[in-house]
């Protein structure tokens, strides 16, 4: 069995040499000190960490910087899954990527889930979209729906609906981890992540990076190409990732001088 602590020390030299040799593809606003100490927090507490590559487990990590999402405040998770780690978005991060990258302004974004006995009705009154919600307080009914609406700064609204049996059928044929934590211990945000996801595709973005549009993409709980997944990787090369060489020797490039709160004496285990 791999030692946990070895396996954060070479996690935390991987992260740091792709975060600087990546510094370009980053946000405007990208703070690399704070990132790295987040992650290597949040990964003192991963489950099952230690079985994991060190340099999978950085390249996932990287996903959330590219967006400018952070582990430690929850907006996006990183899940151990065999030897490798899973890349997920949480309701918080969604809504902020929206907020940040749309060419539309927008006000508010936000969705909730319909329960039993809740009032909801949708329509369009001389072309315009109109959505009524009421729900009973503190209710626990079953839930029958969910919808996200995006106000904009301009006026403008967009909204989207899924039923129920729409939100189960996307976790069953296309969810990367159905039988999930979200989806087992919080169906409700999971429910509301469904269906946010569905419409801020509808939202039009101007990422600042080709590997931002790409971890965007990858960042989704459902995946609706998975029988096309190897064929695309064997004929397109990942924009995200290098060669395993070229990764070896970014890491290599990472000084002796700089320190880590993950290094490992000799002699311990």
């Amino acid at each position: 069995m791999a030692d946990k602590q070895l396996v954060l020390q070479e996690t935390h030299k991987n992260l740091m040499a792709l975060l600087t040799s990546k510094q370009e593809a980053m946000p405007k606003d990208f703070n690399q000190t704070r990132f790295l100490q987040n992650c290597m927090t949040v990964l003192q507490d991963t489950k099952d960490i230690e079985k994991c590559q060190p340099i999978s487990v950085a390249r996932t990590l990287l996903k959330g910087a590219f967006l400018g999402l952070d582990f430690f405040q929850k907006e996006c998770y990183a899940i151990p899954y065999g030897s490798s780690l899973q890349f997920q978005t949480d309701y918080k991060g969604e809504t902020k990527m929206a907020k940040k990258y749309s060419i539309r302004p927008i006000k508010d974004i936000y969705a909730k889930v319909v329960r039993e006995g809740d009032f909801f009705e949708d329509e369009i009154k001389e072309g315009q979209q109109i959505v009524n919600f009421k729900p009973l307080p503190f209710s626990n009914n079953p839930i029958i729906g969910a919808f996200a609406i995006v106000l904009y700064q301009d006026g403008g609204m967009e909204y989207e609906t899924m039923s129920t049996e729409q939100i189960e059928g996307i976790r069953n044929n296309f969810s990367k981890m159905k039988n999930g934590l979200m989806w087992s211990k919080t169906p409700e945000e999971a429910y509301k992540k469904t269906v946010l996801r569905r419409l801020t595709k509808k939202i039009e973005k101007d990422f600042e990076s080709a590997e931002q549009a790409t971890a965007y993409e990858e960042s989704a709980d459902a995946d609706f190409k998975k029988n096309e997944e190897n064929a695309k990787r064997n004929a397109v090369p990942d924009i995200l990732y290098k060669q395993e060489e070229v990764i070896d020797a970014e890491c290599r490039e990472v000084t002796e001088k700089e320190s880590s709160p993950f290094d490992v004496k000799d002699g311990e285990k």
